[in-house]
């Protein structure tokens, strides 16, 4: 893969409009746009009008999948969506979401954010008893189970599928009459609610419920289910409380700027994160600089701890996406001048603190300290706003190997020599944790320990 970064799984949208009258599908349309940076593989969206569902999902991003008039086919007041960003099954249509069922009982559709740790063995007991599956994706296990319960009402569906599932997910559901929210007992997945007018909103992050004008209410908690109706709003827990663990990467990397999540203002966590990360490893420079977009906030923290100016030394082309193709390793390599180059102006001749949000590979820092070398910077400080990445993650993120890690098979000092850096510093566990105010975080890809069972260590 061309890009050097961890990848979320995906980003799930709801809409319930009160008024029938309303079209659902396409505010949902607008919401996907907000939270396209959580997968770009595949959209999808479903919608229910007098009980008749339907969905149209495609490859590639939200406004390559919809036209006006693909939109304009997909009608109804209740609607879910999903961007995709495959790390269970593989990246094709038929693992393109929301998944969806149709029997006498009635239509349910289901798009998911996360990863479940005994899809296997959820799948091969529903094979035994006859039911067929269309993909690899461990998503289409959830809706399922949902509809081998449904006779049963669905509160009790819903409550006897999450109670057997295990792992991570954020889940928006969709049935002929409601809408449905649902976040694992340990929130590893964010999830929250919105209002708009007459309108129900539900969003992976609070930026996609900015994006249609409604307002944020709230965080769906974790272990509840929250069910819109054309009656009520309700919510219910389905287990007991569990130790809370949303992942720490949504505020280094993954999570828009201008998302609030559990309470946590993103953009501040990061200003935050830069400001103690000069606090523990300042370095003697002329400039400090961030690598856009996630590593420009602690940056400006980073300075203002410090007092090394902040300067805009490395722009990043907009246009090059996570799916850019590089047939070769050495391609690979020079590619990366292709989205970042550097500010001669700004930096030739300097000292200068280069900030990133995290190291996995090494290959985007490698290549940009070559860079900065070639404009004449006469050194550079390499400072990681997040702990060192050392362990695979299996709720949702795509995680090399750990022979892939490149913390995780160096130090420090060896790992600073490996990218050409004349110093190089993390941000600590304790840093990390001061910067988003509480611990109640899945810090599983930096120490290894994660807040539930996971079926074993990836090679």
């Amino acid at each position: 893969m061309y890009d050097d970064k961890l990848h979320e799984k995906c980003g799930v949208f709801g809409v319930f409009c009160r008024d029938s009258a309303k079209n659902a599908a396409s505010l949902t349309y607008y919401g996907l746009f907000a939270l396209q940076h959580r997968g770009q593989e595949s959209a999808g969206i479903a919608a229910v009008k007098d009980k008749t569902l339907e969905c149209y999902k495609g490859m590639g991003l939200v406004g390559d999948v919809f036209d006006p008039a693909r939109l304009n086919q997909i009608q109804g007041s209740i609607a879910i969506g999903h961007v995709r960003y495959s790390t269970s099954g593989s990246s094709s249509i038929e693992n393109a979401q929301p998944f969806i069922s149709r029997s006498k009982l009635g239509s349910v559709a289901i798009a998911h954010n996360g990863a479940l740790t005994n899809a296997d063995v959820v799948r091969e007991l529903l094979e035994d008893a006859g039911i067929g599956f269309t993909s690899s994706c461990d998503s289409e296990v959830i809706i399922n189970l949902i509809v081998k319960h449904y006779k049963k009402g669905l509160e009790k569906a819903l409550t006897d599928t999450l109670k057997f599932i295990q792992g991570s997910y954020a889940l928006t559901i969709l049935t002929d009459d409601a809408l449905v929210g649902a976040r694992d007992p340990n929130g590893l997945r964010p999830l929250c609610l919105g209002k708009l007018e007459d309108a129900w909103i539900l969003a992976s992050e609070s930026c996609g419920i900015d994006a249609v004008g409604g307002a944020f209410v709230r965080d769906i908690e974790p272990g509840e289910v929250i069910i819109i109706n054309k009656d009520e709003i309700f919510s219910f827990s389905f287990s007991e409380k569990t130790r809370r663990g949303v992942c720490a990467f949504e505020y280094v990397y993954f999570a828009r700027p201008d998302s609030v999540i559990d309470g946590v203002d993103v953009y501040s966590s990061r200003l935050r994160a830069g400001e103690i990360l000069g606090q523990e490893s300042a370095a003697a420079a002329d400039v400090v600089i961030g690598i856009p977009d996630s590593g420009v906030p602690a940056a400006i923290g980073y300075s203002k701890s410090t007092g090394t100016p902040f300067g805009v030394g490395i722009v990043k082309s907009k246009y090059v996406g996570r799916t850019f193709i590089a047939p070769s390793q050495d391609l690979r390599e020079q590619a990366v001048s292709v989205k970042h180059n550097v500010i001669r102006s700004e930096i030739a001749g300097k000292r200068v603190v280069l900030i990133d949000d995290s190291i996995v590979r090494g290959t985007t820092s490698r290549r940009l300290v070559s860079l900065l070398r070639q404009a004449g910077v006469s050194q550079i400080h390499i400072r990681i706003c997040s702990p060192p990445v050392r362990f695979p993650c299996f709720f949702g993120i795509d995680t090399p190997g750990r022979k892939e890690l490149i913390s995780n098979l160096n130090g420090t000092a060896e790992l600073r020599d490996a990218l050409g850096a004349d110093s190089l510093e993390f941000l600590s566990i304790k840093g990390l944790l001061e910067s988003l105010g509480t611990e109640d975080y899945c810090l599983g890809c930096f120490t290894g320990e994660y807040p539930i069972s996971v079926p074993g260590v990836k090679d």
